[in-house]
């Protein structure tokens, strides 16, 4: 027996017809390169994705055809999110600060048709078309006096287009099975690959999304999304935001302290999401300008998640700004929502210590996303906080494998996706990542986790940032080898930052050596790469005098 309910799709369109009728005139805010800001609301939205649709039937596109953006986050990119793949269309959102080759790669692979960018990627586009094969369109995103002067076939302007049409358009209905948008990972080895999200698996992440355990937003909330638009659909947030009605500020293409800062202050921002990378240019900031009053901001909240939220980063916020840090786990495969940290009614009676500890755990596991733990053999391992095993998830957002990718199966046999992490989880569900796979230092036999020993450099108040690479050495196999940036104003020494380690770690998980930096490599969305510090001093140990 069946239920008697309606059958409607779930589809992205329905996301930013709600925001028209409902929340029409809540501002979307863009920050433009000279500070000032471009406004619009949920009503131009809607209505400009709609014209979208319209300007991609007028080019010859095809449900199902790839259409790419080499964007920052901005209003017409906005535009973009829902009205390519409300239309039917792919929408492949391009890592602009991919290399050369892998972007001219994943566009071939992903067989774009149209390439659409903003100006200030004009030099990068032009330097991309001679290898691309199938983009056969390549659409500026700004008016006709800011188009950029560069000599690329078929060149159009993208608010020409648009104002061409009439925007008189009616949403398709098709299966909410079909593909909505392409993100292609960011792997520090080997080709990129592409991770294919249908409008079901969306909108299912969007609603979870806004749970209280999750992002809470409702049309009270100002979010700021500095998550960029290209890496894993902004964690969601274009589409969660639409249903809640949240006002949305877009940082376009400047992360630096002081655009964020302002941006935050200017349009009362009072939740935002980034990886530690970001705040710890926010704090850079505000640590060369002392004479800032950070409680001026309305800022309540931030997320963040692409690597582990230090200890240091999590009580500044906490105590210095006022700002909760809430901490969460996933990645391009997952949509990217896996687990969220927050207090169960327990925990109110936890010392402060022990809370803290609490929460730079990666969180708990969310419904729809199921998790577990393995050996290397793949038997399942206990929930007790202490057996460490390879993490795998399973749920109707998470990748049931790659796009274009081999017949080799992706998933075990119990359907679950093999993350390529190593956690443990506790009684309570609560997971704690110990390492990256290919992270963890291997030293006579027994695993050192960068990521604690990374934690507990971040918390000496002269370190800004630190990473832990496992290096050769001629009798352990590995011994870690600290790598760490200098916080401004600030000065340390090697045996100032062993000793403070000493009382916070193993012993055998001390560093044997500790060098100082001017920056670290970062991969396109944030995270330390590694690869890039392994190669570089991975004899440093045997050479050493």
């Amino acid at each position: 027996m069946f239920g008697l309910m309606q059958d409607r799709p779930l589809l992205i369109s329905s996301l930013v017809e709600h925001a028209a009728k409902f929340h029409p005139t809540t501002e979307i805010v863009t920050r433009l390169a000279n500070g000032s800001y471009d406004r619009a609301n949920w009503l131009g939205i809607r209505n400009e994705a709609r014209r979208v649709a319209q300007v991609l039937a007028v080019l010859g596109l095809k449900q199902s055809d790839r259409v790419g953006t080499l964007a920052w986050n901005t209003r017409r990119h906005l535009e973009l999110y829902f009205g390519v793949s409300s239309a039917g269309a792919v929408l492949h959102t391009v890592n602009p600060r991919l290399f050369l080759e892998q972007q001219s790669y994943i566009i071939n692979h992903a067989e774009d048709s149209v390439l659409f960018f903003d100006p200030s990627l004009s030099d990068l586009v032009v330097k991309l078309a001679p290898t691309l094969k199938t983009v056969r369109h390549y659409i500026a995103m700004c008016s006709r006096e800011q188009m950029p002067e560069i000599d690329l076939p078929g060149l159009l302007c993208y608010d020409e287009l648009l104002a061409g049409q009439s925007g008189d358009y009616t949403w398709p209905e098709f299966d909410e099975r079909s593909a909505s948008s392409l993100c292609y990972t960011s792997g520090t080895t080997g080709n990129p690959k592409g991770v294919l999200y249908s409008h079901r698996s969306t909108l299912i992440h969007a609603l979870m999304s806004l749970s209280p355990q999750i992002f809470n937003f409702s049309p009270s909330q100002t979010v700021m999304v500095i998550v960029p638009m290209f890496h894993a659909n902004a964690w969601g947030t274009p589409y969660s935001a639409a249903i809640a009605g949240c006002k949305l500020v877009l940082p376009g293409a400047h992360l630096d302290g002081k655009n964020v800062y302002e941006a935050m202050r200017d349009e009362g921002v009072t939740f935002s999401q980034g990886v530690p990378t970001v705040w710890l240019m926010l704090f850079d900031y505000l640590d060369k300008h002392p004479e800032i009053d950070p409680a001026e901001l309305l800022l309540e909240r931030i997320g963040t998640g692409g690597s582990a939220l230090p200890r240091a980063m999590l009580e500044r916020f906490e105590n210095q700004m006022g700002v909760q840090a809430q901490q969460g786990w996933g990645m391009t495969e997952t949509s990217p929502l896996g687990a969220m940290n927050t207090d169960l009614p327990k925990h109110q009676s936890l010392s402060a210590e022990d809370r803290i500890k609490l929460r730079l755990k990666q969180g708990r596991g969310i419904w729809g996303a199921e998790l577990k733990i393995v050996d290397d053999d793949g038997k399942t391992l206990p929930w007790d906080g202490l057996a460490r095993g390879n993490l795998l998830i399973r749920g109707p957002w998470i990748a049931s494998g790659y796009y274009k990718g081999s017949d080799d199966p992706v998933l075990d046999a119990e359907g679950y996706f093999p993350t390529g992490d190593v956690a443990t989880i506790d009684p309570d569900g609560y997971l704690q990542l110990v390492d990256r796979a290919k992270d963890v230092i291997k030293s006579g036999g027994e695993w050192i986790s960068s990521i604690d020993v990374e934690n507990a450099a971040m918390s000496h108040p002269a370190v800004a940032e630190a990473a832990i690479i496992g290096v050769n050495h001629p009798k352990w196999q590995e011994r870690p080898l600290m790598l760490a940036i200098q916080r401004h104003g600030h000065q340390t020494s090697k045996e100032e930052i062993l000793a403070f380690l000493a009382e916070r770690i193993a012993k055998w998980w001390i560093p044997d050596d500790v060098i100082f930096v001017d920056e670290l490599p970062h991969t396109a969305t944030g995270k330390l790469l590694k690869t890039k510090l392994r190669e570089q001093f991975k004899d440093h140990l045997l050479t050493k005098t």
